[in-house]
């Protein structure tokens, strides 16, 4: 017959597996605390990129005054400059 083996918790392992945890949860809550601010300041229309308009990934969804200006001026080879 064969008996499982026990498994001993002594309290080191019992404790750095709840530490494991709360950190995980933090990280977790910390991430979503992130994405709700940045979701809160794109619906109040605050710039969320530092005006730094020409590198900025939401550039044609933008309708803040920056980004207006940004789209308006051409850049590239064609844009009648040297």
């Amino acid at each position: 017959m064969s008996e499982q083996p026990r498994q001993n918790h002594n309290r080191r392992e019992m404790l750095a597996g709840a530490l494991r945890y709360a950190a995980l949860g933090l990280l977790g809550a910390g991430g979503t605390g992130l994405l709700a601010k940045r979701r809160r300041l794109l619906r109040e229309g605050i710039c969320i990129n530092n005006r730094l308009c020409a590198g900025c990934a939401i550039l044609q969804d933008c309708a803040l005054p920056g980004a207006l200006a940004a789209k308006k001026i051409p850049t590239g080879a064609d844009s009648g400059g040297r």
